[in-house]
């Protein structure tokens, strides 16, 4: 099975911070892929500005570089190599003062789409809106792209709105969450909406409660600075976890339109119940057998920020009540795994004697690695006398139920092609980024004002005794991250 690929139209891409770390390793190498995939036309053209004072031919080389590290395809296809670094410019540019613009104004054409990449940090997002606008660089049929921190806070993110809304409309602005650019997480829609089999069973009547978990094994290295500032629940809870809980909860839009889509999410958002600490633990990594501590890479040697959120999140409308949603994300843990748990409720009456120890009917849909989807069903275990229950997974992996010949893309090859096409669906609205902060800001605040630590873990356990208190209280337990 070969999945059909649809090219894009001729477009003229600026990257700006294209010498950086996101583009050598994300950004240039999932384009790179989309060449390879027939979705790249050869007439597209990518611009690189950056403050570095090279040109076209040193770009190339440094882009050369960069997918020889980060994209095998690149040694085993060196003729489509040669002709995507032939797509390639460069144009040295100041983003807060005037070099560079009028000369990356000649050089972008008229006639084709226009996005601009911000692969910068958010303080630069405003003066390079603002420059692109007052230079007439900005046409209002082009793109702008910003990467997540979208602010700060609910202040912070008020002020990129406005700043962005100055020099372009909302919609040619894409506010990128790699995440929502997951094959599976797409996927979820597709499963809820496109079957009749999940949708009548998709509410608390039928759902016993939610966990969604982001963990990842590694710690801060190298992002001690930025993550000191920030925290898991700013860098994680407020867009990823969000985004995925949004997509979970969300009712069934009109139709599959960006903003039908996108104004269901926020009604989401708007439904859930203030966060109460006594409902959130927040934890901080030790030295462990795999590593060092945060503080370890922490600016402040007393720092107080967390590397471990866990939440009980209620959402209150007619579908949801009742229904807790339990999220969690932390860093260095036992192992890296996203998934979404759909957890059922039993039968309300068991006939058979065993039903007690059985760990129930579930929906598990993961992120990574190996996106899939996983159903855990109760069968009578064969071969043994009387009605002996076992649980066995219906389970179904991209890899093996797509075949070998299918890829999946990277999260960045979809969404910088969907930004192509102005196809807005798996991007934040404006609105959404400031409902999330709305949502966030006052817990923040609590744990800022009160005298609790986070709660320390083990470098490659599971996370504080506190988060797993969480769900003990009601009876409920985490599903293992499994290594």
């Amino acid at each position: 099975m070969v999945s059909r690929v649809i090219p894009v139209e001729p477009f003229d891409l600026v990257i700006f911070g294209a010498t950086g770390d996101l583009s050598r390793r994300k950004i240039l190498p999932g384009l790179f892929r989309r060449l390879l995939a027939g979705q790249m036309p050869v007439e597209a053209r990518i611009i690189g500005a950056a403050r570095s004072d090279m040109d076209t031919d040193g770009f190339r080389e440094m882009v050369r570089a960069a997918l020889a590290e980060f994209e095998p395809a690149c040694k085993t296809h060196p003729d489509e190599c040669e002709l995507f670094l032939g797509l390639l410019d460069y144009i040295p540019i100041d983003a807060l003062g005037g070099k560079g613009w009028k000369s990356l104004g000649k050089l972008l054409r008229k006639e084709v789409v226009t996005a601009f990449y911000l692969s910068v940090g958010p303080s630069l997002f405003g003066e390079i809106a603002h420059r692109l606008h007052t230079n007439g660089i900005a046409r209002p049929d082009s793109r702008i792209v910003v990467e997540k921190p979208l602010g700060h806070d609910l202040e912070s993110a008020r002020l990129l709105n406005r700043q962005l809304a100055e020099c372009f409309a909302e919609c040619q602005i894409y506010r990128i969450d790699h995440y929502l650019g997951k094959e599976t997480v797409q996927n979820l829609m597709a499963l809820r909406f496109a079957n009749a089999l999940f949708e009548p069973l998709w509410n608390a009547r039928h759902i016993d409660h939610v966990q969604i978990t982001v963990a990842e094994s590694i710690g801060v290295e190298g992002r001690g600075g930025y993550y000191d500032k920030s925290g898991a629940l700013r860098d994680m809870v407020q867009n990823h976890l969000m985004q995925l809980l949004c997509l979970t909860a969300m009712e069934p839009p009109a139709r599959f339109n960006a903003d039908f889509v996108r104004d269901e999410k926020l009604k989401v958002i708007r439904s859930l119940d203030p966060l109460k600490v006594g409902d959130t633990v927040r934890g901080q990594y030790r030295a462990g057998a795999d590593g060092g501590s945060y503080l370890d890479d922490a600016e402040n040697p007393d720092s107080r920020t967390e590397s471990f959120v866990a939440l009980k999140v209620e959402v209150e409308n007619w579908r949801w009540a009742g229904t807790p949603f339990y999220l969690r994300t932390g860093k260095r843990l036992r192992a890296r795994m996203s998934e979404i748990s759909i957890i059922f409720k039993d039968p309300p009456h068991s006939i058979f004697p065993d039903m007690e120890n059985r760990k129930g009917n579930a929906l598990i849909i993961r992120l990574q690695p190996d996106e899939g989807i996983n159903l855990r069903m109760t069968i009578k275990e064969p071969g043994q006398g009387g009605m002996r229950l076992t649980e066995v997974p219906l389970d179904m992996s991209f890899a093996e139920a797509l075949g070998a010949d299918v890829v999946v893309p990277d999260a960045y090859e979809r969404l910088v092609m969907d930004v192509i096409r102005g196809d807005q669906t798996l991007f934040m609205r404006g609105d959404e980024v400031e409902e999330a902060w709305a949502w966030i800001d006052p817990l923040v605040a609590a744990w800022e004002e009160g005298s609790d630590r986070p709660r320390p873990y083990d470098a490659g356990g599971s996370g504080p005794e506190d988060a797993l208190a969480l769900l003990h209280r009601d009876g409920r337990k985490w599903r293992e991250i499994e290594v």
